[in-house]
C-alpha cells in the first residue's frame, strides 16, 4: 500500500515551473515509487537498469528520446549521462514545464553533467527514507522543524513510542521496504543492500578496486556516526591511506549514505572548531554495519546515545529535504569543549537544540546554550529533544521536547 510522502507537495509545485525534475537519494528510499504514484496514467516509464534500454541510451541518445518521448520518467539517469545534452535540446525546443522526471542514486558523476547541461532547467530534489510523520500517515502535514510550538501543537501531541518501540524503529531503519514490512528479514535486506551498493555504485561508478577495504571503511564510518569526523583515525581503522579515506567519504556523502554536519563559524568567533560531524542517513544500515543483532542490545550498548542522536538528526533533516529546502543546520563546539548538538539558522535567528537519551531532562542539560550570547546574533527558542513523555519548560526560552514531536 502506498504511503504519502511529504515531498509530494513541493514536487507538485516544482513540476509547474521546471521542464526537468531530478529526484536524488540513496538506493531503496522510494524514488521510483513516488514518481510512479505521482505520474500514474500520465507518463511513460523506462529504467536504465534495463540493459537494452541502457545500450540505446548510451550509444544513440537521440533514438532513445524518440522511443521514450516526454512526458517520461527515466530511472537511474546516472548510467547514461550522454542523455543530458539531448534532454537539454528537447527542453529548449519545446519550452514547456514538466517534461522529464529523472531519478539518480549517485550524485558524484551525475551532478557534474546536470550542472553543465541543464543549468536553469532542472529542479534537483532530495529524498531520504520514511520519516516518522510519513510512517504515521501524517506526511503531507509535516513542516520544516523549528522548536516553536503553539498550544494547538501541544494539545495534539502524538503519543510517542515506548523505549523499546523507538529502538526497534531505529534498529530497522527507514528504508520503505523494511519500515512497512515487519516480516522482512532485516539482516538479509541489509546484506543484499550493501552487496548491491559495493558492486554497482562503488565498483562501476567510483572505480574502487578493493571492495573489502571499502567495506572496512564503511563499517568504520558507521561506528563513528554522531561523532566529530577524525579522518586520520577513520583511515587508520580501515587500513587505508588518508587521501583514500577522504575520497571514499565523499562517495558516501554523494551517494546518500552519510551527511556531514558543518560547524557554525563566523569570523568573530575564531575559537570554534571547523571539523564536521558525521551522521549515517539510515540508522538501520548503521546498526547492521556495526553488528547490533537486536533492538535490545542496541539500546543497552555503547552506541545507544550516538544512534539516538543520529536518528533525531535524520528526522530533522527529512523535515527540510522533504519540503524541498536545504537544511540550515550547524553544530557548535569551541576549544573549551562547549558543544551544542544542532543550531538551526533561519531568517537570521539561531534556534539551539540538544539531543539526550534521558527521560528526566534538567536545565543543566542545556547550560551550553548560554555561550550563544557572545555571538551577537538573534537567539530564538531552544529545545532539548529527549525521551520525556510530555513537553515541559526547562528555562524561560528552552523546552524539553519529546521525540514524538519531531
Amino acid at each position: 500500500m502506498y504511503r504519502n510522502r511529504t515531498l509530494e507537495t513541493f514536487f507538485t509545485t516544482a513540476r509547474r515551473q521546471f521542464p526537468v525534475l531530478l529526484l536524488t537519494g540513496a538506493r531503496q528510499v522510494g524514488k521510483t515509487t513516488l514518481l510512479s504514484h505521482l505520474g500514474r496514467g500520465e507518463r511513460s516509464y523506462v529504467t536504465l537498469d534495463d540493459p537494452l534500454a541502457l545500450e540505446i541510451a548510451q550509444n544513440d541518445p537521440a533514438l532513445f528520446l524518440q522511443r521514450f518521448e516526454p512526458p517520461v520518467i527515466i530511472d537511474e539517469i546516472q548510467y547514461a549521462p550522454q542523455l543530458l545534452p539531448h534532454i537539454k535540446m528537447e527542453v529548449d525546443r519545446e519550452r514547456a514545464p514538466d517534461m522529464f522526471w529523472l531519478t539518480g542514486s549517485q550524485q558524484f558523476h551525475m551532478m557534474k553533467g546536470v550542472s553543465e547541461s541543464l543549468a536553469g532547467r532542472v529542479a534537483v530534489i532530495n529524498l531520504l527514507g520514511f520519516s516518522g510523520a510519513e510512517l504515521r500517515g501524517e506526511g503531507l502535514d509535516q513542516e520544516p522543524f523549528l522548536p516553536v510550538f503553539s498550544n494547538k501543537d501541544l494539545d495534539n501531541l502524538p503519543s510517542g513510542p515506548s523505549l523499546g518501540d523507538l529502538y526497534r524503529l531505529i534498529w530497522r531503519g527507514s528504508f520503505p521496504a523494511l519500515a512497512v514490512a515487519p516480516e522482512m528479514d532485516k539482516e538479509l535486506f541489509h546484506a543484499s543492500y550493501v552487496q548491491t551498493y559495493l558492486q554497482r555504485d562503488i565498483h562501476d561508478l567510483a572505480r574502487v578496486g578493493d571492495e573489502m577495504a571499502f567495506l572496512r571503511f564503511l563499517r568504520a564510518a558507521a561506528a563513528r556516526t554522531g561523532q566529530m569526523l577524525n579522518m586520520a583515525a577513520l583511515a587508520r581503522d580501515a587500513d587505508v591511506a588518508p587521501n583514500t579515506a577522504k575520497s571514499w567519504l565523499s562517495i558516501l556523502q554523494a551517494s546518500g549514505i552519510v551527511y556531514l554536519l558543518p560547524p557554525y563559524f563566523t569570523n568573530i568567533r575564531k575559537r570554534l572548531v571547523k571539523t564536521p560531524k558525521l551522521y549515517f542517513l539510515d540508522t538501520g544500515l548503521a546498526s547492521y554495519l556495526t553488528g547490533w543483532s537486536s533492538p535490545e542490545t542496541l539500546e543497552k550498548g555503547a552506541m545507544a546515545g550516538a544512534i539516538l542522536e543520529t536518528w533525531i538528526m535524520t528526522e530533522l533533516l527529512k523535515s527540510y529535504y522533504h519540503n524541498g529546502r536545504q537544511p540550515p543546520f550547524f553544530y557548535y563546539r569551541d576549544k573549551d569543549k562547549k558543544e551544542i548538538d544542532l543550531l538551526i539558522v533561519r531568517d537570521g535567528i539561531i534556534y539551539p537544540l540538544e539531543f539526550k537519551k534521558s527521560g528526566s531532562p534538567r536545565p543543566n542539560d542545556v547550560r551550553h546554550f548560554q555561550v550563544l550570547a557572545g555571538l551577537e546574533k538573534d537567539i530564538g527558542p531552544g529545545g532539548l529533544i529527549c525521551l520525556t513523555r510530555d513537553p515541559m519548560p526547562l528555562t524561560g526560552t528552552v523546552m524539553a521536547i519529546p521525540v514524538g514531536l519531531i
